[in-house]
C-alpha cells in the first residue's frame, strides 16, 4: 500500500520532494563514463533487480557483446530513455521519473524524525537545540543517525537504477547533500512577495516548483566582469527565477566566466540546443495529481 502523506506535512513534503528531484536530476544528467571495450566474449546474461511490488521495472541489461558494453546495472539513464548527448529522441518519459521520484521522496520522507515533517522556518531558527542537532552540512553518518529506519527496498531502488553503488556512492551519502538542501531551505527566510520576479521557472516553465534566484553574471566574476567591460555595474543584479534543477544544470552547463560572457540572459540560454532538450525534458515531469 502507497504511504499517504498527512495534510499538515504537504508543505515539508513537497519541499523534501524538490530536493529529492534536484539531486536525482544532476546524477541522471550528469557525464556517463563509457565502458572499456571487451577483449573477450562473453555469455549474455539477464539481470532482474528487486524493487518494491509496487513499483517494479525488470530492467533489461542484455548488452551488445560486439559493442564493448557490460553486464550488470544499468543506470536511470539509461531504463527511462534520457540520455545527455543523444537528442530528443532519447529523453525520458516524464511520468515515469515522477513516479519513481514520488515513491523514493514519499518513502524516504516518511522515515524522517516528526519535527522536521511540520517544521517551518519561525520553528527551526527558534530552536537552538533543533539547529545543534542537525549542526550542517550533515554527512553520510548523520543519515544513519536521522534515519535509522530507512526502508532497505528505498536503497534497493536506487542502486537498481545506478543512482547509488557501494563502492563509490551509498545511499548515505546521496541522502547527506538531500537533507542538507531540505534543512537548509528549512531555514532560510520567504521571500518578500514583491521580490519573486517570475510565478513560473524562467528555463523549464514549471510553475508549481519552489524558485531560486540565478544571478545571471554570476557573483564571482562581478569585479572582472566590469573591469574588462564585458558588462556595466548596473547589470551586475540581473537574475532569472528558476527551479534548483534548471538552477543547478545552468551551473553545470557553463562556467562562472562563460555564463556571464556568453549566457547572461535566459533568451542566450535557451538558444543553446542542449539547454532547450533539457527544458522541454525536465518539464515534462508532473507529479501526481497535476
Amino acid at each position: 500500500m502507497a504511504t499517504i502523506i498527512p495534510e499538515d506535512e504537504q508543505r515539508n513534503y513537497e519541499l523534501f520532494r524538490d530536493c529529492l528531484t534536484t539531486a536525482l536530476l544532476e546524477k541522471i544528467s550528469e557525464p556517463q563514463t563509457k565502458p572499456r571495450r571487451r577483449t573477450k566474449a562473453k555469455s549474455k546474461k539477464r539481470t532482474t533487480h528487486h524493487l518494491p511490488s509496487h513499483h517494479r521495472k525488470t530492467p533489461n541489461v542484455e548488452k551488445d557483446e560486439e559493442n564493448g558494453a557490460e553486464d550488470g546495472n544499468e543506470s536511470i539513464e539509461s531504463h527511462m530513455g534520457y540520455a545527455k548527448d543523444n537528442g530528443d529522441e532519447n529523453m525520458i518519459q516524464g511520468d515515469d521519473l515522477a513516479d519513481f521520484t514520488d515513491y523514493i521522496a514519499t518513502e524516504t520522507f516518511a522515515c524522517l524524525p516528526p519535527e522536521l515533517k511540520t517544521i517551518d522556518y519561525h520553528d527551526y531558527i527558534a530552536s537552538p537545540t533543533l539547529q545543534t542537532q542537525y549542526a550542517l552540512p550533515l554527512t553520510g553518518s548523520d543519515i544513519n543517525t536521522h534515519l535509522p529506519n530507512l526502508d532497505p527496498e528505498i536503497s534497493d531502488s536506487l542502486t537498481a537504477y545506478g543512482i547509488t553503488r557501494e563502492e563509490k556512492q551509498g545511499i548515505e551519502e546521496f541522502l547527506a547533500p538531500v537533507l542538507t538542501a531540505f534543512l537548509q531551505a528549512l531555514s532560510t527566510p520567504p521571500p518578500p512577495p514583491s521580490s519573486m520576479r517570475a510565478d513560473a521557472c524562467e528555463i523549464c516553465g514549471r510553475d508549481w516548483i519552489n524558485l531560486t534566484y540565478h544571478h545571471l553574471i554570476p557573483r564571482f566574476v562581478h569585479a572582472k566582469a566590469v573591469k574588462r567591460g564585458w558588462h556595466r555595474e548596473a547589470d551586475l543584479q540581473n537574475v532569472a527565477w528558476l527551479c534548483g534543477a534548471c538552477h543547478r544544470f545552468v551551473h553545470r552547463f557553463a562556467n562562472h566566466e562563460e555564463l556571464a560572457r556568453k549566457y547572461y540572459t535566459v533568451e542566450l540560454l535557451l538558444e543553446q540546443d542542449e539547454v532547450v532538450r533539457w527544458a522541454e525534458w525536465v518539464g515534462r515531469l508532473r507529479w501526481k495529481g497535476r
